[in-house]
């Protein structure tokens, strides 16, 4: 059993993504001296843009840049020069202004128009950097994650074929309310992480975070709430408009 989430209720969302940023530049430099690499996988959404800034100009210095191992826990099914796509954003915003060798950064082929097979090769490319046997899940450092009102994370929706995969780290997953296939990582890999970072700003969060947080709900209803590292830290940095609704929040 996981043990009990960390949740910092920050003031504004400006502090959210300092303390954020602060917990990014930490474990990254802790994974470098204790294993020579670290190993990120990044959300796409609005929220993390910010992070994305602040670790490319206040922390450009303090960051193991090339060191750094990049991939994407999910993706939209667009190309990379859509303003849909996780990567795209993640570039535009960090990645291209900063000294990352272009070897260390892996996103999803999701120009290809056969989504199973963009999360297949995805998949291989996981089992080649993380140089993984069988029966083994990759261990990431970190992996960033945010929550959607409806209590979605990664590309993992209410209801969703993908919350049942059980031996699978990457898979095409069927959203029908969007009409569309995402590309995400499984509940697997997500619980296998040292540690798990969730970023939740906003006011339209904040039904969506009591339920995970405080409410007896079940998991295939709000998704977050199954993601619980099975050995690894969990972190929630929420702003106080998300906190709203949970229990000793003003």
């Amino acid at each position: 059993m996981s043990s009990s989430p960390e949740i910092r209720v920050l003031t504004t969302p400006q502090e959210l993504f300092e303390a954020a940023a602060e917990e990014v530049v930490h474990d990254a430099n802790e994974a470098v001296q204790q294993r020579g690499r670290f190993t990120i996988a990044l959300s796409g959404g609005s929220t993390p843009k910010s992070l994305f800034n602040l670790l490319a100009t206040n922390a450009r210095n303090a960051f193991p840049w090339d060191r750094t191992f990049f991939f994407w826990s999910d993706e939209r099914h667009v190309p990379p020069t859509d303003p849909d796509s996780n990567y795209r954003m993640a570039d535009e915003v960090m990645l291209s202004k900063v000294s990352v060798p272009p070897q260390n950064v892996f996103r999803f082929r999701a120009e290809s128009p056969d989504a199973a097979m963009v999360a297949a090769e995805y998949e291989k490319t996981l089992q080649k950097v993380f140089q993984l046997q069988s029966g083994d899940i990759p261990v990431f450092d970190l992996i960033l994650l945010g929550m959607g009102p409806d209590g979605h994370t990664a590309s993992l929706f209410p209801g969703t074929a993908a919350l049942q995969e059980k031996s699978r780290f990457v898979v095409a997953n069927w959203v029908e309310k969007l009409k569309t296939h995402r590309l995400t990582f499984t509940l697997p890999v997500l619980n296998a992480a040292r540690c798990v970072a969730f970023l939740v700003s906003g006011i339209d969060k904040a039904p969506a975070l009591k339920a995970v947080l405080e409410e007896n709900v079940p998991g295939e209803q709000y998704p977050a709430k199954l993601v619980q590292p099975a050995s690894g830290r969990l972190v929630w940095f929420v702003d106080r408009a998300a906190a709203s609704g949970l229990k000793g929040s003003s």
